[in-house]
């Protein structure tokens, strides 16, 4: 049964518009053909019964001899007794016997229509009968009229339904299969370039349309997904070129040094050159560990939703800088509540707290607070720092992987450039943002969080 379906969109939209046109036809064949026969059997109904009445007047007055030939719309009359005889009748029905039973026996005026076979011809026959009190007593009065006109319109309407019909379904399932394939052509464009782009073309687009219309629309939107998909090409990319131009490096001054060792035969150099050695190490471990949680980061790995207190978060990664050359002065809102992962917002503090003490002077301040309404409140942590501060602009490069500005955020001074990237990237993921903003003096970096919604009180 399956296989008899159409498997295209193109076969199904015309297979469906010939179906409902086909239905909506013969609803409307049924419904035409039957106000047309009611219309016209009204008209032939009105014309019988009116000369019934005339009839039945003159039978009420006891003048039927001055009863006519049937007139206008009446093919016969008949008056017939309550006994069923015959008193009058037009010449066609000329010794037939009564054409419906004896007047019913109590006085009065009837009227009803019922239908016989033909009478005098091939066509129905609609008759009228009028009962009505006579001096000789109850008489009823059978006037015939012919259905050959709603007999000939039944047959022309039907003939000219039957014949105009299939024309009509050819020409919607025609017109309905040019129009589809003409709406469908740009989207098998897109299919077909789609198709073709590989993972090293990247930079091809699909054609837009000019119609402005929803398969327009969808161009736009695979084109821009394309962009996407690019820029994430070129990022990984260059991720992979600067991750390992900053391998390298550390690895070629580790291999030195082991060489180094290695052909130096004075004891008294070695703990130097392994020391320097376990400085490398160092080095490749923590870039290492940074690079594994970009990659879960880039992954899009789902954020454990815990419910924290911010407030604590932050002050145990202050407190555990206590002792540190530069010190951290902190000013915390309490009960700041936020929903994420506690290991990852703390790695955010921990990397701007590096990078505010890696540039400051004297100190390093951290505030955090509240704003917005009771219905959309934001968490706002600030890290400050009197050091150099950054232009405006490079307030969004500095966010960029492996990005250094100057001198001062060199390898000799500590880091890969991939701090303030990591402290972005897992804001964001717990729905946030990290900014570099405007301060009088060193540079101001400020998070802002979602706070996680009150708790409601349970019921027993």
């Amino acid at each position: 049964m399956r296989r008899l379906l159409p498997t295209t969109v193109r076969a199904r939209a015309t297979a469906a518009a010939v179906v409902v046109v086909a239905v909506a036809l013969a609803v409307a064949s049924f419904a035409l053909l039957g106000l047309l026969e009611g219309n016209l059997l009204r008209n032939a109904e009105r014309d019988a019964a009116e000369q019934a009445r005339t009839v039945a007047r003159l039978a009420a007055a006891g003048d039927l001899d001055l009863m006519r030939p049937a007139g206008r719309g009446a093919d016969f009359v008949q008056v017939v007794n309550a006994r069923g005889r015959v008193l009058r009748a037009t010449p066609n029905l000329a010794g037939l016997p009564a054409l419906g039973p004896a007047a019913p026996l109590r006085p009065g005026t009837s009227f009803h229509t019922w239908r016989i076979r033909p009478v005098g011809g091939e066509h129905r026959q609609r008759v009228v009968q009028v009962t009505t009190q006579t001096p000789q007593g109850l008489v009823s009065v059978f006037v015939g009229t012919s259905l050959r006109d709603v007999d000939a319109a039944d047959d022309t309407t039907t003939a000219a339904l039957l014949a105009g019909g299939p024309l009509l379904l050819a020409t919607v399932g025609l017109v309905t299969w040019r129009v589809t394939g003409r709406a469908l052509r740009p989207v098998e464009a897109i299919r077909a370039e789609v198709a073709a782009i590989s993972d090293r073309g990247l930079h091809r687009r699909v054609p837009v349309p000019p119609t402005r219309d929803e398969v327009a629309r969808l161009a736009e939107t695979v084109n821009a997904t394309l962009d996407r998909l690019e820029s994430s090409g070129i990022r990984q990319r260059r991720f992979i070129a600067d991750a390992s131009h900053e391998l390298r490096s550390p690895i070629t001054v580790l291999r030195t040094q082991l060489e180094v060792a290695l052909a130096v035969r004075d004891p008294q150099l070695w703990p130097e050159l392994i020391g320097g050695a376990l400085e490398d190490v160092e080095r490749l471990q923590q870039l290492a560990s940074d690079l594994l949680l970009l990659a879960r980061i880039d992954a899009a790995q789902p954020v454990a939703a815990v419910r924290l207190d911010l407030g604590d978060v932050v002050g145990d990664a202050v407190a555990a800088r206590l002792g540190d050359r530069v010190p951290v002065r902190s000013s915390l809102a309490a009960g700041v509540a936020v929903e994420g992962s506690g290991l990852w917002l703390t790695r955010v503090v921990t990397n701007l707290l590096d990078n505010a003490q890696r540039f400051a002077d004297g100190g390093v301040e951290v505030t955090l607070g509240v704003t917005g309404g009771a219905d959309a409140r934001t968490a706002v942590l600030e890290v400050r720092d009197d050091g150099p501060g950054i232009a405006p602009a490079d307030r969004e490069r500095v966010f960029e992987r492996f990005a250094r500005l100057d001198d001062a955020r060199s390898r000799d001074h500590g880091g890969a450039g991939l701090g303030l990237a990591i402290a972005r990237d897992l804001t964001a993921h717990h729905g946030g943002t990290l900014t570099a903003e405007d301060s009088p003096r060193g540079a101001r970096l400020v998070v802002r969080l979602p706070v996680a919604p009150p708790r409601t009180a349970a019921t027993g």
